[in-house]
């Protein structure tokens, strides 16, 4: 038995308290400096309390972009984000899907063979592959498209592994009723095992989101204009400016829009994500 006092509970919120300011704080400065002019930040005292430049920072940067470093509108650049983000997230699900569904319930030559295949690929990072997958991609003409972004990264044995292991968790008996009752095999897949993996799909949709939308790397080398730009990409070229200080009030309004869909992806998820990762009766 575990006694409660006064004395733990007030240290214990005291403790959250002060987890959540410490990583609520720094995005309150970036908030604070996008609402001032270019001036004040680089006058001291750091300010601490919004300005009266809101709107007129955050209609600039979404409107023309930033115009010192000539980066793409932002409305552009969350717009390129958000494509890639959600095609990442629902094509690798999907594939994930299938492919996981495949190895469970079909019996065919070198099936656990093609399974440890999909899953050694985790060995290998992004560096590793990054350079043939260029070439196959410039090969196909898919630079500076959608196709580009999304298709050579959409892939994922993470997820083929995590189905895989839920599917083996239904138990034979589902299988068996399907089969008398005449269901082939894609009826079942879609009446049984999608209703039972919603709560997993909805807990990868939120990772492979986030995933999608900060690529940074892959983007980068993928695109050759502005308009293919995405926003991990226009922050990166705002901050290197060749000679003089960067504008960091405009920075900062960009910081804080693309942080805007995440968020957005998060909370409207939260209950099915925590619900994905900490359910075990199936």
């Amino acid at each position: 038995m575990i006694e409660k006092t006064r004395w733990l509970d007030l240290l214990s919120h005291l403790i959250v308290i002060g987890g959540i300011a410490l990583v609520a704080f720094p995005l309150w400065l970036a908030f604070v400096a996008s609402t001032h002019g270019p001036g004040a930040l680089y006058r001291p005292p750091v300010p601490m309390w919004p300005g009266d430049q809101l709107l007129t920072n955050y209609a600039a940067v979404i409107g023309e972009g930033v115009a010192r470093v000539r980066s793409a509108p932002v409305s552009t650049m969350l717009f390129n984000s958000f494509v890639m983000a959600m095609a990442i997230a629902i094509g690798k699900i999907v594939i994930s899907l299938l492919s996981a569904f495949a190895i469970v319930y079909f019996r065919f030559p070198f099936r656990m063979l093609c399974f440890w295949t999909i899953f050694i690929t985790l060995m290998l990072p992004v560096e590793v592959r990054i350079l043939p997958t260029y070439q196959v991609a410039a090969d196909l003409n898919l630079l500076n498209s959608y196709t580009g972004l999304v298709l050579p990264i959409i892939a994922s044995a993470t997820a083929t592994f995590l189905f895989r292991q839920f599917f083996l968790t239904v138990p034979d008996e589902l299988t068996e009723a399907a089969r008398i009752d005449g269901a082939g095999p894609m009826k079942f897949f879609w009446d049984i095992l999608l209703p039972l993996s919603k709560v997993n799909i909805a807990a990868l949709f939120v990772i492979m989101f986030i995933y999608g939308w900060n690529q940074y790397l892959w983007p980068l080398l993928i695109t050759t204009g502005d308009s293919m730009t995405t926003i991990v990409m226009g922050i990166k070229r705002m901050v290197q400016v060749p000679d003089g200080q960067p504008p960091w009030h405009e920075v900062m309004a960009v910081t804080m829009l693309a942080l805007l869909p995440p968020v957005v992806v998060i909370v409207l998820m939260q209950r099915w994500f925590v619900k994905g990762l900490i359910e075990t009766e199936k």
